[in-house]
């Protein structure tokens, strides 16, 4: 692990997998993860000659605490990574709660960006015509709804579901669960969800909040980087209606539906998003 200073002081854990001096992708993870989920073979990073850097967003794992954030403020954090790293112009992309925060720095940095992809990512909350909870799990549709009434109330939610000793298992839906059974998966994502939530579930909270209760901070509309995003149609997690909304939005992306995948489904499609990134094929 390596710790990078913000210009306000802050602390970001950042982590580095695959070809030390290889081609740079950058990935957000979803919520609630950590710098330490990934793909779950880290083989495919090597055959493909990557050098993938993954960070905790703010609360999570060894990143230092950044309540108030929004989406867009993302941006910033990638950027001071980026520089710290020696990195120029690279692809990045993000997964579930990770595909936001991805698109910020595309939106605010678009000459340092070469592709960006999203994989079940969620629109804004506010995105207009979208019915944001439609066909949405239970549980998220709960912390959306206490997350539009503040922090407080998101918080309050978090207390009352003790989320904090919930099993990783127990925040998807069944369709998922064939999936998360695999021996791979559940070793990775065991870890990156104990890292995650190591220092509590603010981190977390902080989270939800900015993707599920306050605007983002930028209009996916004025992204010009090339765009993926890539959704699994079963996906009650993140219903698709989001990725149509955001594909609708943004002038170039390319939506990749999977009908038969749910929100897990983003391991199988990673191969090839990843090879997109770096080739463009």
């Amino acid at each position: 692990m390596r710790e990078i200073k913000t210009a306000d002081d802050r602390v970001l854990a950042v982590e580095e997998w695959g070809v030390p001096g290889g081609i740079p992708v950058l990935y957000a993870h979803g919520t609630p993860m950590s710098r330490l989920a990934r793909y779950p073979d880290d083989t495919l990073f090597t055959e493909l000659g990557v050098r993938l850097v993954t960070y905790d967003r703010p609360g999570f794992g060894a990143s230092t605490l950044n309540s108030g954030r929004c989406v867009h403020d993302a941006a910033e954090d990638i950027a001071t990574i980026a520089d710290e790293l020696g990195l120029d112009r690279f692809p990045l992309f993000g997964v579930s709660g990770g595909g936001p925060h991805a698109l910020a720095f595309a939106a605010r940095f678009p000459e340092r960006v070469t592709r960006v992809a999203t994989l079940a990512s969620p629109a804004p909350c506010d995105a207009e015509g979208l019915d944001w909870t439609a066909g949405m799990m239970e549980a998220n549709r709960k912390g959306s709804v206490a997350a539009l009434r503040g922090r407080e109330a998101l918080a309050a939610l978090f207390a009352e579901e003790d989320a904090e000793s919930e099993s990783l298992a127990t925040l998807l839906p069944p369709a998922e669960q064939a999936v998360l059974a695999q021996p791979e998966v559940q070793r990775m994502l065991g870890a990156a969800f104990a890292e995650a939530v190591r220092p509590g579930t603010d981190g977390w909270i902080d989270d939800e909040l900015a993707l599920y209760g306050l605007p983002w901070g930028f209009d996916p509309a004025g992204i010009s980087t090339p765009v993926r995003v890539w959704h699994g149609a079963q996906d009650t997690v993140i219903p698709v209606s989001h990725a149509r909304w955001l594909a609708g939005r943004i002038p170039t992306a390319n939506l990749i539906e999977d009908g038969e995948a749910g929100h897990a489904g983003h391991f199988a499609a990673t191969p090839a998003m990843l090879r997109w990134l770096i080739t463009g094929d």
